[in-house]
C-alpha cells in the first residue's frame, strides 16, 4: 500500500523489519502479528492510526522474513513482550505510547504490558485471551482442544515434512478453517514470502515447541512467561471472533466473566480469527473508539 513505508530498526538483539504510517515524532502505536500471518495484517489498521495521530508501527516478528532469526533461538511467548518494550525504546515511544496484538502478538502484548506498564498507556488484543482463559477451556471444552490439534501436530518431526509440502498447503489450509469464508489470497502470498524459507518455517513451529514442547526455554524469561497470561492493569479492550475456528468464543466468555472492569471483552459477530481482516470496518472503528 502505497500510504505505507518499510524501515528496520534493532531490539532486543534482533533486526526487527517493519511497516509503518504516520510522523516519526507522534505517539507509538505498535501492532503485533501473529501466525501463520505478516505485519501486513495491519495494513487496514495503520492508516487510521496514523491519521488520529499516531506513529503506527508494524514489525514482522522474531523469525518472520525480512526480520532475522535470532542468535539466541527463543520463541517462547514471553520473549515477545521483552521485545515489544526494547521496540518502544528503541522507536522513541513514550507514555502516551499503545499496544495491539494478535494471536502471538495478543501473548507478547499482554507480557510488554505487565513487565513495563509505564510504557503502555492502551492496551488491545484479539482472537488470544489472557487470564488462563485457553487452558481453562481445553479442561472444560473438548472441542477447545479440538481446535487446537495443529498446536500438538507441530511437535512432531512429521510436520517439518508436511507443512512446507506443496508450497505451505498446510497452512494454506489453516486459514480457511480459521477464517471460513474469508478470501487470504493477500494475506497468504505474504506469509509465504515470510515463511517460505526452511529456516523462517523452523522459527514460525519454534513458537509452538516452546510452548508445548522440548524447544528451548530461557529461565531468565520466566517472568515474561509468566505475564503473557496476567491481565493489563491498563484500560484494555479485547476482541474475538464468534466463528473462529482456532480458539472458541467460549474461551472470550470466560475471560470475560474473571476480568477486572477496566478489561472490555466484545464477541464480533460474522467473523472468525483473523476478524481484523475479515470486518475490518468493524473492528478498526472499535479500536480507533477505544483509543480516542
Amino acid at each position: 500500500m502505497s500510504d505505507l513505508t518499510q524501515g528496520t530498526v534493532s531490539a532486543n538483539g534482533v533486526d526487527f523489519a517493519y511497516l509503518s504510517a504516520g510522523a516519526a515524532d507522534a505517539p507509538l502505536a505498535l501492532c503485533l502479528h501473529g501466525f501463520p500471518d505478516t505485519a501486513w495484517t495491519w495494513r487496514h489498521l495503520l492508516p487510521l492510526l496514523a491519521a488520529a495521530g499516531y506513529r503506527a508501527v508494524a514489525p514482522f516478528q522474531r523469525g518472520y522474513a525480512p526480520t532475522s532469526v535470532p542468535a539466541d533461538g527463543l520463541y517462547q511467548s514471553g520473549v515477545l513482550g521483552v521485545d515489544d518494550n526494547a521496540l518502544h525504546e528503541a522507536l522513541g515511544g513514550d507514555d502516551r505510547a499503545v499496544i495491539i496484538g494478535h494471536d502471538w502478538g495478543a501473548s507478547g502484548t499482554y507480557a510488554a504490558a505487565t513487565l513495563e506498564p509505564h510504557r503502555w498507556s492502551k492496551v488491545v488484543t484479539l482472537a488470544v485471551p489472557t487470564a488462563n482463559a485457553v487452558p481453562v477451556a481445553f479442561l472444560t471444552d473438548p472441542e477447545a482442544v479440538k481446535r487446537s490439534w495443529y498446536m500438538f501436530f507441530f511437535q512432531s518431526p512429521l510436520s517439518d515434512l508436511v507443512v512446507p509440502a506443496n508450497d505451505l498447503a498446510f497452512v494454506d489450509m489453516l486459514w480457511r478453517d480459521w477464517s471460513p469464508g474469508y478470501d487470504a489470497a493477500a494475506d497468504v502470498a505474504h506469509m509465504k514470502a515470510a515463511l517460505g524459507d526452511a529456516t523462517n518455517l523452523a522459527a514460525a513451529l519454534g513458537y509452538y515447541r516452546a510452548t508445548l514442547g522440548e524447544g528451548k526455554k530461557d529461565p531468565a524469561l520466566d517472568e515474561a512467561q509468566a505475564a503473557t497470561q496476567a491481565v493489563p492493569t491498563q484500560p484494555t479492550l479485547y476482541l474475538h471472533g464468534r466463528n473462529d475456528g482456532c480458539i472458541s468464543a467460549g474461551s472470550a466468555d470466560y475471560m470475560a466473566s474473571v476480568v477486572p472492569p477496566h478489561v472490555t471483552v466484545e464477541i464480533i459477530e460474522d467473523c472468525g480469527h483473523f476478524l481484523h481482516l475479515e470486518r475490518p470496518d468493524v473492528v478498526n472503528r472499535r479500536i480507533m473508539h477505544f483509543l480516542a
